[in-house]
């Protein structure tokens, strides 16, 4: 009986270490609630490690802005973005919030979607001097796009005729793999958000964008179902930035993207 006891006493012990490390359970030291932002490390200009080691990126510093107007302390989180919504669910963060598109199944499956603050495309990256000039002279190639996007759902759906005249889809699971592959000849084009392209086609060479643009989508913040308060709580902090003027003067820092949020017009 001792020995069932023990084990019994370990497992809750466990249990309640796991529950004090998840999203669930997320009031620091200071009695401040900690919101957990979710997003994708390697996604420029929205969201990525800079040279210093640290988390930043246009959603990056609205979030933060956000929290610190709420009071909030505030933590990111680098999910996988293939599994995001998996590790969202587990409560590892409260929200996704890095360039992440509105998709219908999303708010079909049950999810807190927030107002869309970004109008995206999706373009094709390919190496300067490539014979590719369009969409139609992706037939016979092979090309890139990063696992779980909006670009991979396109390829898949509404532009699988497309995709079926590709030599080879290569699925990878980040945008930077994508672009390397691209940059060693291990693949032809690259299927790609366009203001992720474009922040990195600034800072590398060798690289142009088709002037081809392959599916209008937006941009969003996802919340679990039961979220819908701590989703209207962030679009309220978020409304007072846009106020104040913090949001224009944030957005300043991103050339790439500024024309292009809803908020700013």
């Amino acid at each position: 009986m001792k020995k069932v006891l023990a084990l019994v006493l370990a497992l809750v012990m466990a249990l309640s270490l796991v529950a004090c490390g998840n999203a669930d359970n997320n009031e620091g030291d200071d009695g401040k609630k900690t919101f957990i932002m979710g997003i994708d490390p390697e996604y420029p200009p929205f969201s990525y490690l800079d040279e210093n080691g640290e988390y930043n990126g246009f959603d990056v510093e609205i979030c933060k802005a956000a929290c610190d107007l709420l009071g909030w302390d505030f933590e990111v989180f680098s999910v996988n973005w293939d599994q995001k919504l998996v590790q969202l669910d587990a409560k590892e963060c409260d929200c996704i919030w890095s360039g992440m598109t509105i998709l219908d199944s999303m708010k079909e499956a049950g999810y807190v979607i927030s107002a869309p603050y970004y109008d995206n495309t999706q373009v094709i990256m390919v190496k300067e001097g490539s014979d590719i000039k369009s969409s139609a002279d992706l037939a016979g190639k092979v090309v890139a796009v990063q696992l779980g996007t909006s670009g991979e759902s396109l390829l898949k759906g509404d532009l699988a005729d497309m995709a079926a005249t590709f030599d080879e889809l290569t699925t990878c699971d980040s945008f930077l793999k994508c672009f390397t592959e691209l940059d060693s000849n291990g693949v032809d084009a690259v299927f790609v958000d366009k203001p992720v392209a474009e922040s990195y086609a600034a800072k590398n060479e060798g690289f142009t964008i088709i002037d081809e643009n392959l599916g209008a989508e937006q941009y969003g913040i996802a919340f679990r179902a039961d979220d819908a308060e701590l989703c209207a709580s962030i679009e309220d902090a978020v409304a007072k930035l846009v106020e104040n003027g913090t949001y224009a003067e944030i957005a300043e820092k991103y050339p790439d993207i500024v024309n292009n949020l809803i908020f700013l017009g």
